[in-house]
């Protein structure tokens, strides 16, 4: 019983993670004050920075660019050079990195090698790095006015860094950890700021990624009370970070903490972006990450639950591991499946295997796949595999169709 106690708190790791973990907990365990202060001196030891980029890493080069000099508000753009010169159209990922609010910076090492891996990896995409300030120095509601800044900066000005062909109409908006909150707020109020006065002229949000986004409330959920002293952040942790973020008086049932809670807003009236939720298997707040998925679906807005039993606070951090590679593709086929023309197709697709009456599984993987550009390697033989699809015309004579490239039609 102790054995598989101990399994349930602790995945397998390679020994490199282990290690990095181990520093990464000794630093944050070392620079919460019991007071409610930060111990930055002592943090910033180990809270190393990455300086912008214009020659190119990787394929990818990287600017800073200020909103507020008098906050200190600026976010790092990554730009990859391999596809800004082919590609007609560069959608936006705006993220937000995560840390409770009160740790790490756009420009600390992990979060910039996330980012330029992302700019990287997800297909012909323009990835900018917010940094916001940190709590408790600056508490609620300061994060969230820093976000929507950066995006009405970019909406507003005409960005010398920013490829020609950066597509505004089709942003992302990204985060992990508390970066997920904030995004979640971001958005919320991009989407509020339709019928206002404060209205974007060119950025549209269409989509939200939140990287085991941190809720919460003043209810201990069952994955609280289980993962206790789970890998990176602990329940005391989180109780710490609510604690020096929130407004003074407040408990975990703030709305910006507990968001369909007892003291939320009403969002179905809301035009909310498409959302895509991971959760980790190891990570003590899943519970509230699940919550949140339920909320959004409960609102009537369109969500997607990715879970990984394996994954702890942080596993995006490290592309060695399997969980890396599967939310990378997860991502992409967000950001592919709100591009206009691509959905127009795959509405097209699934209402042709609809048709043929493949079962459930293969209508999901076909759904999954089939914009990855391997439609000859995975449409074909998922609609044959069912000898009695053979007989029905109409699915070859659409996937011959975008084989071809010839305009859809959905009335084929």
């Amino acid at each position: 019983m102790a054995q598989k106690q101990q399994l349930m708190l602790s995945p397998d790791l390679p020994w490199k993670v282990r290690l990095l973990l181990f520093i990464n907990s000794f630093a944050v365990n070392n620079s919460l004050n019991s007071n409610g202060t930060v111990n930055r001196t002592f943090l910033n030891l180990f809270d190393l920075k990455s300086s912008p980029s214009k020659n190119p890493i990787n394929g990818v080069k990287s600017f800073d660019i200020t909103v507020d000099p008098s906050r200190e508000l600026w976010f790092r753009l990554y730009t990859p050079t391999t596809t800004t010169t082919t590609a007609t159209s560069l959608p936006i990922i705006i993220n937000f990195h995560g840390d409770g609010f009160i740790l790490m910076a756009a420009n600390s090492k992990p979060f910039d090698k996330f980012c330029r891996r992302l700019a990287r990896e997800i297909p012909s995409s323009i990835v900018s790095a917010v940094n916001y300030r940190l709590a408790p120095e600056h508490k609620y509601p300061c994060q969230y006015e820093d976000g929507f800044d950066v995006l009405k900066f970019i909406d507003e000005e005409n960005l010398e860094h920013f490829p020609q062909n950066a597509n505004l109409k089709q942003s992302f908006l990204a985060g992990d950890s508390a970066g997920g909150n904030i995004a979640h707020h971001v958005a919320l109020k991009a989407s509020e700021s339709k019928a206002s006065e404060s209205k974007f002229l060119k950025l549209q949000v269409i989509g939200l990624t939140a990287l085991q986004p941190f809720f919460g409330g003043e209810e201990r959920t069952v994955s609280e009370n289980k993962l206790d002293r789970a890998p990176v952040i602990k329940v005391e942790h989180t109780e710490w970070f609510w604690k020096a973020f929130l407004p003074e008086g407040s408990n975990r049932d703030h709305a910006t903490a507990n968001v369909f809670g007892p003291n939320s807003v009403d969002i179905s009236r809301v035009n909310f972006p498409a959302t895509i939720v991971f959760v980790g298997g190891f990570y003590p707040v899943q519970d509230w990450q699940k919550k949140y998925y339920e909320g959004l679906h409960k609102a009537g807005k369109e969500a997607n639950l990715i879970e990984y039993e394996n994954a702890f606070h942080s596993f995006y951090a490290f592309p060695e591991l399997p969980e890396y590679s599967l939310m990378i593709k997860e991502i992409s086929y967000l950001e592919i499946t709100k591009h206009s023309e691509e959905k127009q197709q795959m509405r097209l697709i699934l209402i042709c295997v609809k048709d043929t009456r493949c079962n459930i599984e293969n209508r999901y993987y076909l759904e999954k796949h089939v914009m990855h550009k391997m439609l000859i390697n995975l449409a074909i033989p998922i609609l044959v595999q069912n000898p009695q699809n053979c007989k029905h015309s109409k699915a070859y004579k659409a996937t011959s169709v975008l084989l071809l490239g010839l305009p859809t039609d959905d009335s084929a």
